[in-house]
């Protein structure tokens, strides 16, 4: 694909059970994870992806997309200095730290390369401060945007990750935000991709093993702690055919290792790509269907889908896929845009492969009193 989608909704699509036995997935060695085509929104694989863990360092993930938010809001800058707390200062010394220093005021940009490639927990202190004033009302942003992005087994205690009874997600959570991280702050979220950061002459690499060993990998967090074990979140985007690009995101979860969480973490998106296509479905607006409207001001309505709309199948099943519509009729006016009024189902040998809400492209309003009476009759007779 050119892009990944233009919108991801909040809840991950599945492969339908049929489909997916057709696929086995990979043994991993890990508590838990999930592989997450992130161009279509369907879930490849996965196991236990609903198992609470505590999320250690993937917390830096919605740190950094609040970061951006405000970035985006104009209520931060890059290039803005701030002072450094000592509250920021004196995280855990045994903690993963950039070395930011009280005397020493830093720049917003330095403090997200601390925090994404060194996974600084005294940056991920600062920056929670210069957005909230402090990491106690930025983990009230944390929990606000979580809740908005349908993120419903997350709860957030701070910006960095330090292990808290309030502080755990799942894989099927982390991969939304991962995704919609990626998808919002594209040019943002290249920095994940940054191999080294120097910051107070103390050069350190990225944690992400896969950047040296992939190259179509550019992202995206490591986490460690003794309860959550090692985890990563990778996303890697390779040639999906003759379509321009797809992407994946990898959630691996409570590994024993560092080098078995990049290896975990390799061998899903390598099943991922060999054994899966991504096709392109519809265009953003495109009608896929324009049924007929009743007591309305206009007798048809398109429908279609307010984004690209992909589907993720096995190898050598995409040419045996059908387009299903299912409504309720007769559909009656007023109907708003973007409202959703059936479903589109892909078939294949009798089989549904994924689904998605059917919205209506265009707004229709009531006729007037007499159209609405001919079509009351004409409903009746019908």
């Amino acid at each position: 694909m050119k892009k990944i989608l233009a919108a991801l909704a909040a809840s991950v699509l599945t492969l339908s059970a049929a489909v997916a036995q057709t696929m086995p997935a990979p043994t991993v060695a890990a508590r838990s994870y999930l592989l997450l085509d992130a161009t279509s929104g369907q879930v490849l694989a996965a196991q236990e992806p609903d198992l609470r863990i505590e999320p250690a360092s993937l917390t830096k993930i919605m740190t950094a997309y609040l970061v951006f938010k405000a970035i985006e809001d104009k209520k931060l800058t890059l290039d803005q200095m701030v002072n450094v707390s000592v509250k920021a200062w004196k995280v855990s010394g045994d903690s993963s730290k950039m070395f930011i220093e009280p005397a020493t005021p830093v720049s917003i940009k330095d403090l997200l390369y601390g925090l994404i490639v060194q996974s600084g927990n005294d940056a991920a202190v600062a920056l929670a401060e210069a957005v909230a004033g402090t990491e106690d009302a930025f983990a009230v942003l944390m929990n606000r945007e979580a809740e908005r992005m349908g993120l419903k087994s997350t709860r957030f205690a701070n910006a960095a990750g330090m292990p808290s009874p309030d502080n755990y997600s799942t894989a099927g959570d982390l991969s939304v935000l991962a995704a919609r991280l990626i998808r919002d702050y594209p040019e943002m979220y290249k920095i994940y991709s940054t191999k080294s950061f120097t910051y107070n002459k103390i050069t350190q690499p990225n944690r992400n093993r896969l950047l040296w060993l992939d190259p179509t990998v550019d992202g995206m967090k490591t986490g460690h702690t003794q309860a959550a074990g090692y985890c990563l979140i990778a996303s890697s985007h390779r040639p999906n055919g003759t379509s321009g690009e797809r992407r994946l995101v990898s959630v691996v979860l409570g590994t024993r290792s560092d080098s078995v969480r990049a290896q975990e973490s390799q061998k899903l998106l390598n099943w991922g790509f060999l054994n899966f296509d991504t096709v392109k479905l519809y265009a953003k607006g495109q009608a896929v269907a324009t049924p007929e409207v009743w007591k309305g001001s206009q007798k048809e309505v398109k429908l279609g889908f307010d984004r690209d709309m992909y589907v993720t199948v096995p190898k050598g099943t995409a040419d045996k896929m059908k387009p299903v519509v299912e409504r309720k009729d007769p559909l009656v006016a007023p109907i708003a845009q973007n409202s959703r009024v059936g479903t589109l189902k892909m078939v294949a040998d009798g089989k549904t492969i994924t689904e998605a809400p059917l919205l209506a492209l265009e707004q229709v309003n009531e006729a007037s009193i007499f159209g609405r009476a001919w079509d009351s009759v004409r409903l009746m007779m019908k």
